[in-house]
């Protein structure tokens, strides 16, 4: 996991001051490896911020998509396909280690997201498990 704190050190150093020389951008993202990148913006920006990088058809950004209106905090992330149910079917999906093994992650999924979509429309806010929840030890 990485967590870009400052995402003009992105771009590669020619086009930005705070821009990321390549040896550490391939240390933090590898040369080959799938990314799935959330971001609170338009996921546009980022692939242009990685534009110029090697293999940037390997990132998977995530972010708003300007889907919904007035409704939950979390059924605003499921609404623009960026809640941390998605996240996690992102990376299986694109992850080769689990291969044939995503069928039944995937129906989890769904079914934790019509769940959701139920109790959403009946209630107008989220579920308990989903409102309530606290970090933990």
């Amino acid at each position: 996991m990485v967590n870009v704190i400052d995402l003009m050190a992105l771009p590669p150093p020619d086009r930005h001051p705070h821009g990321m020389d390549p040896a550490m951008f391939e240390t933090l993202f590898g040369l080959d490896l799938p990314v799935v990148f959330a971001f609170h913006g338009y996921p546009g920006v980022v692939h242009q911020l990685i534009h110029g990088r090697p293999d940037t058809d390997r990132f998977h950004v995530r972010g708003y998509v300007e889907e919904g209106t007035t409704t939950t905090p979390f059924d605003m992330v499921v609404l623009n396909h960026m809640s941390r149910i998605d996240l996690a079917r992102d990376a299986v999906r694109y992850s080769p280690r689990l291969a044939g093994r995503q069928a039944a992650l995937f129906a989890r999924a769904d079914e934790m997201l019509a769940q959701h979509r139920a109790y959403v429309t009946e209630h107008f806010e989220d579920l308990p498990e989903i409102r309530d929840w606290t970090w933990t030890e």
